[in-house]
């Protein structure tokens, strides 16, 4: 089969290697239809993520159809079609029976196109295969649920759900690109009474708003901070989202939120960020951090075959599978290509 394989910090090539086969009695064989690239595929190629080694077939997204099940899987079988979660999860530790799928005891959490091969590929194994796999409802395209592989559970768990947003709350997302544009997205299930996007890209903040923001702030010519406390009477953001990753943002959002808020950070950190905890106790300031576990998958499914939820719009972009060099170019250059997401067809 083909697949992208990670050669070291800047190495990636499309690449001939061999088929997967089943290993563990829970595993599946998926042949990958759809796939896509996340923003945590280019922090690898950066090398900002050192377990995962040269040789690694990259990606954690996809939607595919079943060729192949071990003995012990009972809920998936040849020919289904199927949505690959980026979080496999034994459902057996004391981790997974929290509903902490992301911590897995027994080999799970984020694995694919981590510490096992991935999905940017014409096959793939799929460990636990009846936890990390869902059937794809009747009559849904690929588009319409590929992005609930990784971004829109991700922005939903750890932006949404862990800011702990209620009707009529103030939240601002700091980034809107495509998991900052998740959390807008699902946070209009709870009926905020207004949604900030703020952002330096005008391309991306004009996106926002197709997304669900009430207003945006660029924040390369506009004080941010000065923003919102304008339009909150002076309280600040009752719910600030962190979906970019690095020191300042993180530091912008502790500014932005109004006392006793939540600062939810989704962004993936790669150095330090200063803890202002001097101005911060005394607010009474809940800050949480999150890899996401997928428990809100089946209920984002379902909002999407009801048509409560429409992803597509994430897909600005469209290759085949062995086109996927381009498509890296095109994503990893999305200041200039405003890209969201990349959609690769293997047909």
């Amino acid at each position: 089969m083909k697949a992208l394989v990670y050669h070291g910090p800047g190495e990636k090539k499309w690449e001939s290697k061999p088929d997967p086969g089943i290993e563990q009695p829970e595993d599946a064989i998926v042949r990958i239809d759809t796939t896509t690239i996340c923003g945590t595929d280019l922090h690898i190629l950066k090398g900002d993520v050192p377990t995962v080694e040269a040789g690694r077939s990259l990606g954690h997204e996809a939607v595919g159809t079943v060729v192949q099940t071990g003995s012990a899987v009972r809920d998936v079988k040849e020919g289904d079609r199927v949505l690959v979660s980026c979080i496999s999860s034994c459902g057996r530790c004391a981790h997974c029976k929290r509903g902490l799928y992301s911590q897995c005891l027994n080999g799970g959490g984020w694995i694919l196109g981590h510490l096992v091969d991935g999905t940017q590929a014409e096959h793939v194994r799929i460990p636990f295969a009846d936890n990390g796999l869902y059937k794809v409802p009747e009559g849904l395209s690929d588009e319409q649920v590929l992005f609930l592989s990784d971004i829109l559970p991700t922005g939903f768990e750890i932006g949404v759900i862990n800011g702990a947003l209620k009707p009529g709350d103030t939240a601002a997302v700091v980034g809107a690109g495509p998991v900052g544009l998740a959390a807008i997205m699902t946070s209009q299930l709870y009926g905020p009474g207004r949604v900030i996007a703020i952002d330096q890209d005008t391309s991306r903040l004009e996106r926002a708003r197709q997304f669900g923001a009430d207003m945006t702030i660029d924040n390369s010519s506009e004080d941010a901070v000065e923003k919102v406390m304008e339009v909150t009477g002076g309280l600040g953001a009752d719910v600030v989202i962190e979906a970019v990753g690095i020191p300042e943002t993180f530091e912008l959002c502790t500014e932005l939120v109004a006392p006793g808020g939540h600062v939810a950070n989704v962004g993936v950190h790669g150095t330090p960020a200063t803890l202002h905890l001097e101005t911060l106790w005394i607010k009474s300031i809940t800050i949480t951090t999150g890899l996401v576990d997928t428990t809100s998958t089946p209920t984002l499914l379902e909002l999407v075959s009801e048509g409560r939820l429409d992803p597509t719009p994430f897909a600005t972009h469209r290759f085949g599978l062995d086109e996927i060099m381009d498509a890296y170019d095109v994503f990893s250059d999305a200041a200039n290509t405003n890209a969201l997401k990349v959609v690769l067809s293997a047909t």
